[in-house]
This record gives C-alpha cells, structure tokens and sequence, in this order.
C-alpha cells in the first residue's frame, strides 16, 4: 500500500516508522526544509514540497497512493490537503489530524476527510480510560455515517458480565469489533462471554452511544427489580 503523509515533523514521522514496519510504501512531504530529514526515517521517500499546491502534488503522484494522511499542525492545512486529495486525486482513503478540537466539526466528508484524529481528544480519552470504568469513551471519529470508535470497560456489577455476546440485544447502528480482555486481542463470536473488565471497543453511531452506555453499565440489582 501506498501512503502518502502530509507534515514530516515528530508525528508524521511516527506514523511513517510504523507503516514502513508493515510492510507499507510511504512519502513523507513537507516545505520546510529543516523537516526533511532523512536519516530519521531512511526508508520513506521524501519531498520538499508544499502539500496544498497541486503541482507538488502532481510531483508527489498523489493519484497512486491508497491512503493520504494530512498530520501538519495546522488546522488548514490539513484541510486543504484533504479536500485536494479527495477530489483531485481520488485518493480511496483520507486521514486528518485534528489539533483544535474546536475546529473538530469541519474535519468531515465535505472536505474530504475520511477518518479524523484529534490527539487533544484521543490524550484525554486515553486518560479518562485509564481512570474510568462503565463509562462511555469516545476515541476515533469516523466522517462517514456520523460513526465514532467508542470504548467501555465493563464494570464488575454489570448486569451484562457473563452473557454471550450473541444474546445481548445491542442498539441498532452498534457494532462489537474487540474485545480486550487482559493480554489477549479477541474477534468477538456469538458464543463468547463478556466478562467484568473487558474492554469492549465498539463502532457506533453518535445517536446511539447513550444507549449503548446505559446497557452496558446497568447494575445487576436494577435488572433484579
């Protein structure tokens, strides 16, 4: 796969470090000339090049690359590569990083924008995941279909630990994609037991978190009564 990535500074070059690893053929592009380094991430391809002009990214043969990931950080910048590799490349997949959470709202499928990522948002929830259990966290936005990566931590006195999963009514528009029980990554099957302190990751639509929050965390005693 190829992926090209828009900002070369410390995040950027995280990501390229980690594609690289899987196997992934990455460009890293940038106008800043003390961005360009290449001896911190040999393998990539680089380009001095500013990312919102079409002639760089002629230059940079957007209209091959599977995945574009606009991660400088600067709100409209990321904005402006978005749009111009959804629309003027065709680029199927289109990932934006997100610095002002207040600036969230317009990272969505009118400028092309795929899957945003806002680090001050996904530092927070991290945090309120480490701290918190039944309770509802919102980690990764989806543009299409107003959908969110959500996680919960079932809680000892739910009324749900111990049920399989193909038992439980879930909320229309909600999907079970992980469960991360201790060490181990498991791709839930009908059959399998929910028990107290998974963490359960689930595509949801917006609408329907409340709901999914409330099932999950109703107490034994209240089904009881």
């Amino acid at each position: 796969m190829r992926v090209a990535i828009a900002g070369a500074g410390a995040v950027g070059r995280s990501i390229a470090g980690e594609l690289l690893e899987n196997g992934h053929e990455v460009l890293l592009i940038d106008k800043a000339p003390t961005a360009i380094s290449v001896e911190r991430v040999p393998q990539a391809e680089w380009l001095l090049a500013d990312a919102c002009e079409i002639t760089s990214l002629d230059e940079a043969a957007l209209q091959r690359c599977n995945v574009v990931i606009a991660a400088t950080g600067d709100d409209k910048v990321n904005l402006v590569v978005s749009l111009l590799a959804k629309t003027e490349y065709g680029v199927p997949r289109v990932v934006a990083r997100v610095n002002n959470p207040k600036n969230e709202w317009l990272f969505n499928e009118s400028w092309g924008v795929d899957v945003a990522v806002s680090t001050p948002r996904l530092m927070s929830a991290l945090v309120e995941e480490a701290v918190s259990v039944g309770d509802l966290v919102r980690l990764l936005r989806f543009s299409h279909g107003d959908a969110n990566l959500v996680e919960l931590t079932l809680p000892e006195e739910s009324a749900l630990a111990g049920t399989q999963v193909g038992d439980v009514e879930w909320p229309q528009d909600t999907s079970l994609v992980t469960i991360i029980r201790g060490t181990r990554v498991l791709t839930p099957s009908r059959d399998d037991s929910l028990e107290a302190g998974d963490e359960l990751l689930f595509v949801a639509a917006q609408a329907r978190e409340e709901q999914l929050e409330d099932l999950l965390s109703v107490r034994r005693e209240d089904t009881a009564g």
